[in-house]
């Protein structure tokens, strides 16, 4: 085989491509952002040669090229070989070009793996290479700080020089024998090493290089495939896995390069599956997240034109049905129906399509909310295969029934090559047949080929490699096949498949739950303000007779999604993609705070807050937009407020005391928590000799993938923050300061109504380290609940097996609740992702509860300014149950906004606490319909009446899409009575109210 592979490379390879010829070049350097075609057409382009430099980092150069194909050439097939100044890296994160004729249309994309252009069959021709010189930021397993992330940091040299730019003839039947070597080859690499069949094919491959001549490969090439023909003519084993094959690539949506890049990715994939579907009728393209098609539309409509042609005739398929593929952990169960949302809208609008899959090969773990909030979508199946990451334990099953906390359904399949990459390679189709758990129940499995992450998508030699193996022994078998029925095969042959209950957690990639602090703020106080703009934005269109902002709301819809994509949300992409985030969620802010503003003056009142009376003699009122009454102000109504007053903080010795007449707090000179008293209960709520509210800084080195990694031994080396700079009394609070270096922590501890709340004010300059807020509680329990999507989930907090040992770090959204039988404590926070719960014995022997909330971190890659300046954050804490807990965590993330004018009777009113609204809005068909979500808070069966404080003609329930369908939680519903309804426990319902009338 050394023998073999020799000739492959050194005579094979070469001589593909003859009678190499060179062309004219010439080059225009854009000099800063890309510009379209008919911009960089009229430029004036300067002669340039081989092996000169290009290309400055995020620069773009225009290369014209002209040349002529000899008459002599006739029916050869001829091609323009281009060799930007690729490295042997991976496509994707490196040098890429389109190519255009002069006319501005597209011919094809040029990739490392992909760098040809086909070219008349003879005469003169002319083409434009827009050419990007992205920088290669990601060297694998090194994970060192770069400064090209950033373009301000990335400096001005060139980063490539120009290799090749020809005419050459590619000899075909050269071309196909190589493609009959790399089937062959690789087979002989996964086959057992004894077997006959891996004998077989050595031999045959030896016998190839006999008969063939090294000085003349081409004229011998036909004699070298005759040898091999025999052994790929040998069938697969009757029981061989049957390998749907469809085409795909993974484009991030950001990552190691910003957005503006991922628009030409995009626009470079699709090129490049339209000149692959002219040659190749059986060829099938599946593509998700509705994002990058309108991109497509906006920035190149000529290629979109073709793109769509293609989708009605079934070349390309829109899969998956969502706006991006998002993070699914940390955005709200309203922001998650919103992808399937707009994400359908789109492919119905634009292609008439419907697509039934939720398609998530590369997210970091899936929230159990998720089976649910799909099928209300109308998807039947799911897709991914991030799960193969586990560090620690292997999933138990490829193709089964993913159950979610409502008891919710989804087909669910884990395409066991373990990639969405693959090439169709016998490694990967070996790990297929290896991984694949439902052997010997069902044969079916699917294979996602194509270079991936903005990597240019499928190429002809996988193509050719599944033509080869399409029935051929030592390999499964491969189908060109698409999305849809591959899962209805799949899901035929398992009457009776297996069943996954709950969330999907990925043991790796736990600190996406933590990086970049500000995006995640962003995130979710942009959910809060777009809550607010609809609901007040809906009550003043139907109160107010006031249009209601469709374009302006879907418009920021659109990129408060676009930032929950997941590498934007978690934290793991380079500087420039965050610094872009962080300007979007400002200008989302400042849009959304004109609309609720604008509405509430609609509705009577000034948008701005006050004290006192205004210019206008309107006194202060307040407007609260969360699903229960506070302060005195009903949920989603406008009224008086009557706010309640902080304990006032007094010193005895060297304590700092609190109390409320509900919690006696004592703070300690360190700044810790040393007594937390529940004088209702008569219990105190910290351990014994355990101090409690402690800042602990930990190292956060992980062993690989920095941003987006922690590793569970890095506790090992932790520190308490307990020597404060200064302790303090300012007005209602307790204030402590910490200064460590140039970081300085300063947290404010308030308590009221029986509610310890703590405020953080941190300006953040530390490196690889990472910062947790610590309450040791006296809680004997062997579980936590956390909030979710729609309800919530309970997880063990032992170690009893692999599986709760590597649970070491979990989402939660705006809080978590500890609790024996009888008694408990909620936790709840503003912005908070990253959680760490452990049971855990006191020093006096007793069992405690520790709840750690994970506040900030420090990654040096791919952002080497991650998450330094200030940061915010609030926690508050209190005695109580999931109730309680549910009503603190919606108190912080949506407070009191202070307006002047009259008070306003909500639209609507909820009869049962535990039947929580979390949307309300107008109908997206612009009918004027209104449309309320609402869900089942507390885990139990509800019953709850919704009264409304309008007229309507009909109440129907609708899935996500607004489209009517029956509904046994619709008990009845008149206008006089309201609606009844009657709710399994975290049960999702949306209610359309028809011709709705103030």
């Amino acid at each position: 085989m050394q023998r073999v592979r020799r000739f492959t490379r050194f005579r094979i390879r070469p001589a593909v491509h003859r009678d190499t010829r060179p062309v004219r070049i010439a080059a225009w350097t854009v000099g800063g952002e890309p510009v379209p075609f008919a911009e960089a057409v009229k430029e004036r382009f300067a002669p340039f040669t081989l092996g000169q430099a290009w290309g400055r980092p995020w620069d773009t150069t225009w290369f014209e090229v002209s040349g002529e194909v000899p008459g002599e050439w006739a029916g050869e097939e001829t091609e323009l070989v281009v060799d930007l100044g690729f490295t042997g890296d991976q496509p994707g994160f490196q040098a890429e070009a389109m190519v255009y004729r002069p006319d501005g249309e597209i011919v094809k994309a040029i990739e490392p793996y992909n760098s040809w252009v086909p070219l008349p069959k003879s005469g003169p021709f002319r083409l434009l290479i827009e050419a990007a010189a992205n920088p290669i930021v990601q060297v694998p397993y090194e994970y060192e700080p770069t400064a090209m992330g950033d373009k301000a940091t990335a400096g001005e040299e060139p980063l490539y020089r120009l290799k090749q730019l020809s005419v050459a003839v590619r000899e075909e039947q050269v071309w196909e024998l190589l493609q009959d070597v790399a089937a062959l080859d690789g087979l002989v690499d996964v086959l057992p090493e004894q077997g006959s069949r891996r004998a077989e094919i050595v031999v045959a491959l030896e016998r190839m290089v006999d008969v063939m001549d090294p000085e003349d490969v081409a004229g011998t090439a036909a004699r070298g495939r005759e040898v091999l023909a025999p052994v790929l003519a040998g069938r697969a084993a009757d029981s061989s896995l049957i390998v749907s094959a469809v085409g795909h690539a993974h484009i991030d949506c950001a990552w190691l390069w910003p957005v503006r890049e991922t628009v030409r990715k995009v626009a470079r994939t699709f090129a490049n599956v339209l000149d692959l579907s002219e040659s190749h009728p059986e060829f099938v393209f599946a593509a998700s997240s509705a994002q990058q098609y309108a991109w497509l539309k906006e920035h190149q409509p000529g290629l979109f034109e073709r793109v769509r042609a293609a989708v009605a005739a079934g070349v390309i398929r829109p899969v998956g049905g969502m706006w991006v593929e998002s993070d699914t952990n940390m955005p709200s169960g309203e922001a998650l129906a919103r992808q399937f949302v707009l994400g359908k809208r789109f492919f119905a609008e634009e292609f008439g399509v419907d697509s039934e899959e939720v398609w998530l090969p590369d997210s970091f773990g899936y929230t159990a909310a998720l089976p649910q909030i799909a099928r209300a979508a109308g998807a039947r199946y799911f897709l991914t295969q991030k799960p193969s990451w586990n560090e620690t334990n292997a999933m138990p099953h490829s193709s089964f029934l993913w159950e979610g906390i409502d008891g919710s359904r989804l087909f669910t399949h884990f395409p066991p090559a373990e990639t969405y990459n693959s090439d169709l390679g016998a490694a990967d189709l070996a790990r297929t047949e290896r991984t694949f758990r439902q052997k010997g129940a069902a044969r079916h499995v699917l294979g996602l080929y194509g270079w991936g992450d903005g990597g240019g998508g499928p190429t002809r030699e996988m193509l050719a490699a599944a033509r080869r193996k399409h029935d051929l022994d030592g390999s499964p078998r491969v189908r060109m096949d698409d999305p849809d029925s591959f899962f209805r095969t799949a899901e035929a042959e398992l009457p009776a498949p297996p069943v996954w209950v709950g969330e999907m957690y990925l043991e790796l990639h736990r600190g996406t739950l933590i990086s970049h602090a500000r995006s995640k703020r962003g995130n979710r106080h942009s959910e809060a303000l777009l809550r607010e703009a609809e609901l007040w934005a809906a009550t003043a269109a139907l109160r107010g007779n006031t249009p209601y902002p469709y374009e302006e709301l879907r418009r920021i819809w659109e990129t408060v999604l676009l930032l929950q994509f997941h590498d934007i949300l978690p934290g793991t992409s380079i500087a420039w993609v965050h610094q872009d985030a962080e300007r979007d969620y400002d200008r989302v802010e400042s849009e959304l705070q004109a609309l609720v503003a604008s509405a509430l003056d609609a509705l009577g009142g000034a948008g701005g807050g006050g004290e006192g009376e205004g210019d206008d003699g309107r006194a202060p009122v307040a407007a609260n937009a969360g699903p229960y009454p506070l302060h005195g102000v009903p949920a989603a109504g406008i009224g008086p407020t009557s706010p309640p007053q902080a304990a006032a903080p007094h010193q005895v010795n060297d304590r700092f005391v609190l109390d409320d007449g509900a919690l006696h707090v004592e703070i300690d000179g360190r700044g810790t928590l040393v007594s937390v008293v529940d004088t209702v209960a008569e219990r105190e709520l910290l351990p014994q000799g355990v101090a409690g509210g402690v800042l602990q800084l930990f190292r956060d080195t992980p062993r690989e993938w920095d941003a987006w990694d922690i590793n569970d031994e890095d506790k090992r080396s932790g520190h308490d923050l307990v020597e404060p700079v200064s302790i303090s009394i300012a007005d209602d609070a307790v204030v402590v300061r910490h200064e460590r270096g140039q970081t300085a922590i300063t947290m404010w501890v308030r308590l009221s109504e029986g509610k310890l709340t703590y405020a953080f004010d941190i300006d953040w300059h530390e490196s690889q380290k990472l910062l947790k807020l610590a309450f040791p509680l006296d809680i004997r329990t062997d579980r936590s609940t956390s909030e979710i999507q729609f309800g919530h989930l309970h997880r063990p907090i032992h170690q009893n097996t692999s599986w709760d040992t590597a649970r070491f770090e979990t989402v939660a959204h705006r809080w978590v609740h500890v609790g024996e039988p009888g008694y408990g404590v909620a936790l709840a926070n503003d912005v908070v992702y990253g959680h760490d719960i452990r049971n855990a014995q006191a020093p006096a022997g007793r069992p405690m509860t520790t709840v750690r909330l994970s506040l900030l971190r420090a990654p040096r890659y791919p952002d080497p300014s991650a998450d330094q300046g200030r940061h915010t954050f609030s926690v508050s804490l209190r005695p109580g149950g999931i109730p309680e807990a549910i009503a603190d965590g919606y108190a912080l993330q949506l407070p009191l906004r202070t307006v002047r004018g009259a008070a306003a009777q909500p639209l609507l009113e909820v009869s049962d606490p535990a039947v929580v609204v979390e949307s309300v809005k107008l109908a997206e068909d612009r009918s004027g319909d209104l449309v309320v979500r609402l869900y089942e808070a507390h885990g139990n069966r509800s019953r709850a009446t919704v009264r409304t404080h309008f007229s309507w003609r009909e109440a129907v329930a609708t899935d996500l899409l607004e489209r009517s369908v029956d509904s046994e939680a619709l008990c009845e519903a008149t206008p006089e009575d309201g609606v009844a309804l009657e709710l399994r426990p975290f049960e999702l319902l949306t209610l359309r109210f028809r011709d709705p009338v103030a």
